[in-house]
This record gives C-alpha cells, sequence and structure tokens, in this order.
C-alpha cells in the first residue's frame, strides 16, 4: 500500500529528497506524474482518471509535506524499506489503508512511472 503523512508532520522536508518516485511535495505545491518519473502523455490514476502527466495537479495536504499515492510505490524496485519513513524524526509516514497493494502491484506500478 502507498504510504501517507499523518497531521504530525513538522514540515522538516526530510523525507522529499529521499523518494526515488518524487511522490513527496511540500503542502500547497501543485503536483504532477510528470514530476521525477519518466511519464509522458495519458496516464490512467488507480481510480480510472485519465489525466495528462504534466498535468499540474492540486495539493493533497495545504499545511504539511504530502505523497501522492499515485505515484508511491513504498521504494518497492529501489530499496528494502520506504526512505521517507526511515528518515521521518517523528514517524509520520506510515501505511496508507485506503491503498491496499500487492508487492507485485506497487512493482508494476514503479514500471509504470519509470519506462
Amino acid at each position: 500500500m502507498a504510504i501517507k503523512i499523518t497531521e504530525e508532520c513538522i514540515n522538516c522536508g526530510a523525507c522529499e529528497p529521499e523518494c526515488p518516485n518524487n511522490a513527496i511535495y511540500e503542502g500547497g505545491v501543485e503536483w504532477a506524474l510528470s514530476d521525477g518519473t519518466t511519464v509522458k502523455g495519458s496516464f490512467t490514476l488507480m481510480d480510472g482518471t485519465v489525466i495528462d502527466a504534466d498535468q499540474r495537479n492540486e495539493p493533497v495536504s495545504v499545511d504539511t509535506y504530502y505523497i501522492v499515492p499515485n505515484k508511491c510505490t513504498e521504494c518497492q524496485g529501489f530499496h528494502e524499506e520506504p526512505q521517507c519513513a526511515a528518515v521521518c524524526p517523528v514517524d509520520c509516514c506510515v501505511p496508507d489503508e485506503m491503498y491496499q497493494e500487492t508487492v507485485d502491484e506497487l512493482m508494476a506500478k514503479k514500471e509504470k512511472l519509470h519506462l
């Protein structure tokens, strides 16, 4: 499953540079699938919505750093554990129960993000 950042986030920013998928953004910043990935053109999100990879999307959070579930692979294929959780000083990077994914599904997502 994807990782989420809880309200306990102190906005230290330690997690953002650790993400191999560039799935972590500062609160209030718009995100795009193409940020830090090789995705180009149309992309189908997990909910079936089709968007342009370069489209700027509304922030998931305005007040704290956040993780875009459509880009989070729990670092599968890159590291042994989610790097955001490994470096977080307040342990606010936790599994997101809204997005149940198997390792195979996370690896497939990684392959779609990094051709």
